[in-house]
């Protein structure tokens, strides 16, 4: 392990808080490319554009540790598993953002902690503390509050719902995959890993939504191109996030990481205030009360 990891043992938390601060303000650019782009195309944006910057990313972190290893068949099958499971849930995410406010979708999308802690115990035997599942439980049922109305014969909430939780599930099998790639990295240094493993996941990503689109909408590249000001902004604060996504996923578990990465709806509510006009109500206020005591529970618990 990294001195530097040794030094700062909550060095986690701080990637993990810019990651969601870095994803939100992504969010809100792609909530603007869906209605010029379609879902397809404001989900390549993120990947296309998020590339070169990830590249850049990789050359710095190359010139500090050295290449990594080649990669093997555990990492590439982790890696594709993890690139293909981000695909479909940003897909759905925007698909649930045209029917839903911006904060309720992604509030909707965060009841990821709870899908995320199965797939890591299944998949990567990564096993639940107590406090981290009180954790969990607590800032889940705050999430529930917070994007459930009032009116629940709201013809309009049931597809939302579904395609939130759907993308929530796909974002937690994202997550386990990448963690399982970084972790399968033959190398002491965890930026290197991380680093690594965030390059081939967008080359990946780039690759299988741009030969998508080339078959079944090849219109939707211009439109892109069109709006390359717009869609660089958002590809630059996907790759940025998901850069300190990595970084986190390579020093703590992804139940805790998904789990303090709640606080992502409280950043998603500020920004519906100051960019939708979308206001809170006070039912959404004590959710958001419980979002942050699942947080402290979660972080006294280290």
């Amino acid at each position: 392990m990294e001195l530097t990891t040794l030094i700062m043992p909550w060095l986690w938390v701080i990637f993990t808080l810019v990651a969601a601060l870095s994803q939100t303000l992504r969010n809100a650019l792609q909530h603007d490319l869906t209605t010029i782009l379609g879902t397809a195309g404001a989900t390549h944006v993120r990947f296309l554009f998020g590339l070169p910057f990830a590249c850049l990313f990789f050359v710095g972190v190359t010139l500090q540790y050295g290449p990594p290893p080649l990669p093997g068949a555990t990492i590439l099958l982790w890696t594709l598993l993890g690139a293909v499971a981000q695909i479909l849930a940003t897909a759905l995410m925007l698909a649930a953002m045209q029917r839903r406010s911006f904060v309720v979708t992604i509030a909707f999308i965060k009841t990821e902690p709870v899908q995320v802690a199965l797939f890591a115990l299944l998949f990567l035997g990564e096993a639940v503390s107590l406090w981290l599942a009180a954790a969990i439980l607590v800032a889940t049922c705050g999430v529930i509050i917070l994007s459930t109305k009032k009116n629940a014969s709201d013809e309009m909430g049931a597809k939302p719902l579904l395609l939130g939780v759907g993308a929530g599930a796909l974002f937690a099998l994202s997550a386990v995959g990448f963690r399982g790639a970084i972790r399968a990295v033959d190398t002491e240094f965890f930026v290197l890993a991380a680093t690594n493993i965030l390059v081939m996941g967008l080359f990946l990503q780039t690759v299988l939504v741009g030969l998508w689109l080339k078959f079944r909408s090849p219109e939707t590249a211009q439109k892109i191109l069109t709006n390359w000001r717009l869609s660089l902004g958002a590809g630059f604060l996907g790759a940025f996030a998901s850069q300190m996504w990595f970084l986190a996923f390579a020093l703590e578990s992804v139940a805790k990481i998904r789990t303090l990465a709640l606080v992502e709806v409280l950043f998603a509510g500020l920004i519906s205030r100051r960019l939708f006009s979308q206001t809170t109500s006070s039912r959404e206020y004590i959710g958001i009360v419980l979002i942050v005591a699942g947080v402290i529970i979660l972080l006294n618990s280290q």
